[in-house]
């Protein structure tokens, strides 16, 4: 039996979230694609946006990727993670229903409100503030009512994961908790915890500044309340990933999971670690002590280890699965893996640029070389490894697995899919190459103006015949990836019209159980309070002075003074 079989209620659940999850995914790589040609002066006269409409494609397109599709993804996939995990359906259908009402109209006000430049009869302001919503910039108040909504939904949606594994918990003990539902339960411990600061900054005061309540906001406070969340975040969307990379991966590898226990700790240390980082984003940011910083930049950098010992648990699993179909040799092995299934390629590609991603990560958290890059298009070029890749990519891969055993039908245009993975990794190796060159060069971000000429002469540029090879890598790799998104919705939307065929071959969704079982490692592991517990103490170590000092003159008074460390 397949999923949909066992819980057609949650499966329907889950193709809900996905279906808005892709639709935002659609339009959000319209405006990229847009943005991308527009940015590069390739087909700008025939483009149908102009200076001032692109800011609103570009706030489009953030918020649409970063926020609308991957939470609506996460939060479907979550629901058939604990569903399976846990082997029982959702405590409350109606609570989950709930969630998922409110973060569609929370989307639906969002971007109402964003595309108003683009429709004028709207009863909307420009609200065109970037993804980055803090003050001074203002956006209409159905703009941040929306965003309340689509994060408050998410809450509620999480809130039945935790019913869910009391009730699980009431019938077993004794038991370890199923990996999958760990890995979900701590991702939101994570997400709760992360997401007060942008519920305080939106709902406190860009809500009330939006509607004319009050006359002025801090935005030295509401920038910070934002980074509170806006790094945070970051790992909102990566976990998810992991939780295919650990649990997924090694099944189409051919193999097992090398260890529970190791996959544990990685997601006790996010939870500990993820939120007090958010200062690494205010290095130039006056009114916060450098010792804060500091303290961010290391938080920042012990984030490496989880990722590192993902990168050693997930390889060694391809490994062994790779061993068991036959493969040989130092790395000859990795010819034995199934690079022409889309969901294992897909996987392993994002897992391989994510990799990079953490290279240049390590330049954007460093305190002396962040000033080189920031506020260049290295940033973008970061984040589109991460976001772009490490989790778009494996998201693409999960749902041409995941797909069919929530609708009960094959995956259709198979070609297509395994083209895909591979068109997409090209695309985005072009244009992140060439941002990340950019951004060396002092090529600024969010602007309008192509602005690439102002490179000339630069050693990480050339210039051939006026036009420039940064420029043209950009607009390739942009329109590859556009490319490649239009393979990925002809696949899901080929499989979700067709119909099932009597006596069809269905995909099995059983896991493995790991090679070092959930018994192998320490039960404190387990013990989510302990872990909440620590992640709130520090917290408030790191935020608790600075914020202070922000607020101790007034809350809607801005020019507070730093209080030195």
């Amino acid at each position: 039996m397949t999923f949909v079989d066992e819980f057609p209620g949650e499966a329907k659940l889950v193709r809900w979230h996905f279906g808005v999850s892709f639709v935002a995914l659609a339009l959000g790589g319209l405006f990229g694609i847009l943005q991308g040609l527009y940015r590069t002066g390739y087909f700008r006269d025939a483009l149908p946006i102009n200076a001032t409409e692109y800011y609103a494609v570009l706030t489009a397109h953030g918020v649409l990727l970063a926020l609308v599709f991957t939470t609506f993804f996460i939060c479907g996939m979550f629901v058939w993670a604990v569903t399976r995990s846990l082997d029982r359906p959702l405590a409350s259908g109606r609570l989950a229903w709930a969630g998922f009402l409110s973060m569609l109209l929370g989307t639906v006000l969002a971007a109402t409100a964003i595309l108003n430049t683009f429709v004028p009869a709207l009863p909307f302001e420009d609200s065109a503030v970037l993804y980055t919503f803090y003050s001074p910039l203002k956006a209409h108040p159905a703009f941040y009512v929306g965003a309340a909504l689509l994060i408050v939904g998410s809450w509620v949606v999480g809130g039945d994961y935790f019913l869910t594994f009391r009730e699980w918990r009431k019938d077993n003990p004794d038991s370890r908790i199923p990996l999958q539902t760990f890995m979900v339960l701590t991702t939101f411990i994570m997400w709760y915890l992360a997401t007060l600061g942008v519920a305080v900054e939106v709902v406190f005061f860009l809500i009330p500044w939006s509607f004319g309540w009050i006359e002025t906001v801090d935005p030295l406070l509401t920038r910070t309340l934002f980074w509170f969340f806006g790094h945070p975040v970051v790992y909102f969307w990566l976990l998810p990933g992991y939780v295919a990379w650990y649990t997924i991966l090694p099944k189409l590898s051919g193999g097992r999971l090398l260890s529970d226990p190791l996959a544990r700790v990685v997601f006790v240390l996010f939870v500990l670690l993820s939120t007090p980082v958010g200062f690494h984003h205010q290095y130039i940011d006056p009114g916060i002590a450098d010792g804060f910083k500091a303290i961010a930049m290391t938080n920042t950098m012990m984030l490496l280890l989880p990722s590192l010992l993902t990168a050693f648990t997930v390889v060694a699993s391809m490994e062994h699965g790779a061993r068991q179909r036959g493969g040989e040799g130092y790395f000859g092995w990795l010819r034995a893996l199934p690079w022409d299934e889309p969901a294992f390629a897909g996987m392993a590609l994002a897992g391989l640029m994510f990799a990079a991603g953490g290279f240049s990560g390590m330049i954007n958290a460093g305190m002396n070389i962040n000033y080189l890059i920031h506020n260049t298009v290295w940033v973008p070029g970061h984040f589109h490894l991460t976001v772009g890749t490490a989790f778009a990519l494996t998201a693409m891969a999960t749902t041409y697995w995941l797909f069919p055993q929530l609708t009960g039908k094959r995956l259709q245009h198979r070609t297509l899919a395994m083209i895909q993975p591979y068109l997409w990794f090209v695309g985005m190796a072009l244009m992140s190459n060439a941002m990340h060159r950019g951004g060396l060069a002092g090529l600024p971000r969010r602007t309008a103006e192509p602005l690439f000429q102002d490179a000339g002469g630069s050693p990480f540029e050339t210039v051939v015949g006026g036009v420039s090879e940064i420029q043209f890598q950009i607009a390739i790799g942009a329109t590859l990836l556009f490319t490649s998104l239009v393979l990925f919705l002809i696949v899901v939307l080929g499989t979700w019209l067709s119909r099932p065929r009597i006596g069809e071959l269905r995909v099995n969704g059983s896991l493995p159980e790991p090679l070092s079982g959930a018994d192998d490692g320490p039960r404190v592991l387990d013990n989510l309070a302990l872990w909440a517990g620590i992640a709130v103490l520090l917290v408030v170590l790191a935020y608790g002075v600075p914020l202070w000092g922000m607020v101790e003159n007034g809350l809607l008074e801005p020019g507070a003074s730093p209080i030195p460390v």
